[in-house]
């Protein structure tokens, strides 16, 4: 059985991409899923003089562990003004100072989603170009956009959305097991 990683990127405690990457990663056929909460995470804001006075504050060596512990990784983005959230932002930060290529080259479905028509376009663009340089092997990425339109209690509810992102689920069931 395989180990995955949800991740909601974003410390609202009414996080729709919690909810959303929850959702995602519960569809990938025999895994057991561990669900991130950023606000279990939280960190002091990164600065290189806190990082010589104290070091590596726990929570970031817990969250490379969490990653090491997973074969896969569904990572659902929020988006403030165009890029990731700040708690998102600095926990990448202060983790990545403990290990640069964080992502450890497991597979990720990364994706984004929003109340608004682009579902995260712009976040999503982002980080799917710096992934590579922290060790993220993205092998789909997806974008849900009117969240509270196209997604209720049972998932995805428009067609077409619901098709691609099982299209997208395959892709990374068929990277684990590569």
């Amino acid at each position: 059985m395989n180990n995955i990683l949800a991740i909601g990127a974003s410390n609202s405690s009414k996080s729709i991409n919690k909810k959303f990457a929850s959702y995602v990663a519960h569809q990938v056929k025999d895994a057991n899923v561990s669900v991130v909460d950023l606000n279990q995470l939280e960190l002091p804001v990164y600065s290189p003089d806190l990082e010589a006075k104290s070091g590596i504050p726990q929570n970031a060596r817990t969250f490379l562990r969490l990653i090491s512990e997973a074969d896969a990784i569904v990572l659902s983005l929020a988006e403030h003004n165009g890029n990731v959230t700040a708690a998102f932002k600095n926990l990448w930060d202060w983790t990545s100072r403990v290990e640069m290529k964080l992502w450890q080259d497991k597979p990720i479905l990364l994706m984004a989603t929003s109340p608004g028509g682009r579902g995260g376009a712009s976040v999503l663009n982002i980080v799917k170009t710096l992934m590579p340089h922290f060790g993220g092997k993205v092998v789909a990425d997806f974008s849900l956009p009117l969240f509270g339109t196209n997604f209720g209690e049972d998932g995805v509810t428009d067609t077409e959305l619901k098709a691609q992102l099982s299209a997208k689920i395959t892709l990374l069931q068929e990277a684990m097991i590569a």
